[in-house]
């Protein structure tokens, strides 16, 4: 069967994002990344475009790994500053009617009481269209800024993060019925207490015992992004993820992590098709493709492979500003993110990446691969992904913002609906029912076990227990 193609914009609420040195390009507009105009008018652009959302990155900390000092990231504009992506999402959904929004927050620093308030928060003001990328952080200054000694070993964070999930599961599926809130204006009564139960978790990690603070959403638990591909990664996204994002510099490396993490979802029960994969790509498009080719040949001019070096060594953990330029990269194992490494290293054992050629592929879209040409060429080359991978879609940088986005609303989407692989208006409902069909999380995900009227069937069986035994 022939795959619909999907796409997410992928954005950050900063200057320049995945292609450092951009924002000196004079069609750029990203360095006005404070401004909400600007967002609003991307969403709408991206709304036109019938992309499915838009997926907002972030980090805590500063990318200070490369030299050992933040010096690099602060000249060269490396993710730094950034602001909060969450303020700008209802900004956008009031602008918009269908395009969904996938927030990155980071579990490790702050407790899953006030993150499931504010999540369902963006449920409710978005009318469903939120979804929840579940990172565990991968920058020690993140951690220290938030008063650690560092970050936790890699695989202990994933573990912590399956104590989180089983904490705000327990929030958003079984704390409120659905049918708690009757705003009864003639008795006054707003909420059945009967109705709502305490959430009460005893952890190897967090303790909680409380009511959850927003009355149920429309989507209770939103929709559930994971962007981790370590085996630990895997695994976390096996059990939980409704979309897994991915990066990666070619459909070699890519495919063997998307069939990883398929066949890891079957054992735990799950339907491995069920899961919905995205490639981080990059599109360079225009009328021709020798066209394409001279618009990224402009682009290169304005890259910062310094900045490109900055951004990789606070993924991998590796200081880049201490190896030769034209040395190869040996793979070394660090607390930091495992993938970013893994895709330069061992990924694909017939390619050896320099530190110079690492610095000019990450300076334009990051760590994943770049397609320049004409709209067929690009459709081409988008289509042999999907179908060489068994990936869903993609989650496509910028270049120059907001033009890249543009170019590939006006250029790509109309040639992928002539092929008829892409869709050619939405589907209603909440984001879950626009990507899967269905508003709540399937019965085998975990979180369906905490669902309201399972719990209380549960506890009341415990609690009359001790009277059906025997004397």
């Amino acid at each position: 069967m022939t795959k619909e193609i999907r796409l997410n914009a992928f954005e950050m609420n900063c200057v320049a994002h995945q292609s450092p040195g951009l924002w000196r390009h004079p069609r750029d507009r990203s360095r006005e990344y404070r401004r909400l105009d600007g967002w609003i008018e991307l969403a709408k652009t991206l709304e036109r475009g019938l992309f499915d959302g838009l997926f907002l990155a972030d980090v805590l900390g500063v990318y200070d790994v490369f030299g050992g000092s933040p010096e690099s990231a602060l000249r060269h504009a490396t993710q730094t500053p950034v602001n909060d992506p969450l303020l700008l999402v209802p900004a956008m959904a009031a602008a918009t009617e269908h395009l969904g929004f996938g927030v990155t927050v980071t579990l490790s620093y702050e407790p899953p009481f006030p993150l499931a308030r504010r999540m369902s928060t963006l449920d409710h003001l978005t009318d469903g269209r939120i979804g929840w990328n579940v990172v565990t952080g991968y920058l020690d200054s993140a951690a220290k800024g938030s008063g650690q000694n560092g970050q936790r070993p890699h695989d202990e964070r994933y573990a912590v993060a399956e104590d989180y999930m089983e904490v705000v599961y327990k929030l958003w599926e079984g704390s409120w019925a659905d049918d708690a809130v009757i705003a009864d204006i003639e008795s006054g009564v707003f909420t059945l207490p009967e109705r709502v139960r305490r959430v009460q978790h005893d952890g190897p990690h967090y303790k909680l015992d409380a009511l959850h603070l927003s009355e149920p959403s429309p989507q209770r638990t939103p929709v559930l992004y994971q962007a981790g591909t370590s085996p630990a990664g895997r695994a976390f996204a096996a059990r939980h993820a409704e979309c897994v994002f991915m990066s990666g510099p070619s459909k070699k490396v890519i495919a063997p992590r998307v069939a990883a993490i398929r066949e890891l979802a079957g054992e735990y029960g799950r339907d491995p098709q069920g899961i919905l994969m995205f490639a981080m790509m990059t599109v360079v498009v225009a009328a021709t493709d020798e066209e394409a080719q001279a618009k990224l040949a402009d682009y290169r001019r304005y890259a910062d492979p310094e900045g490109a070096l900055t951004l990789m060594s606070g993924w991998t953990g590796v200081d880049f500003s201490r190896l030769d330029p034209d040395q190869i990269v040996e793979h070394v194992e660090s607390e930091a993110g495992r993938t970013a490494l893994e895709n330069i290293t061992r990924a694909d054992p017939d390619r050896r990446w320099t530190v110079r050629e690492v610095a000019e592929h990450v300076s334009i879209g990051g760590i994943g691969p770049v397609v320049v040409g004409s709209p067929a060429t690009v459709a081409d080359q988008l289509e042999a992904w999907i179908d060489e991978t068994d990936l869903d879609g993609f989650n496509l940088a910028f270049v120059v913002r907001p033009e890249t986005f543009a170019d590939v609303v006006d250029l790509v989407v109309p040639e992928l609906q002539r092929r008829g692989r892409y869709k050619t208006s939405y589907a209603e409902g909440t984001l879950r029912e626009k990507l899967f069909g269905h508003a709540r999380l399937n019965e085998c995900h975990p979180a369906a076990r905490h669902r309201w009227e399972l719990r209380r069937e549960l506890e009341r069986a415990v609690a009359e227990a001790p009277s059906q035994r025997a004397p």
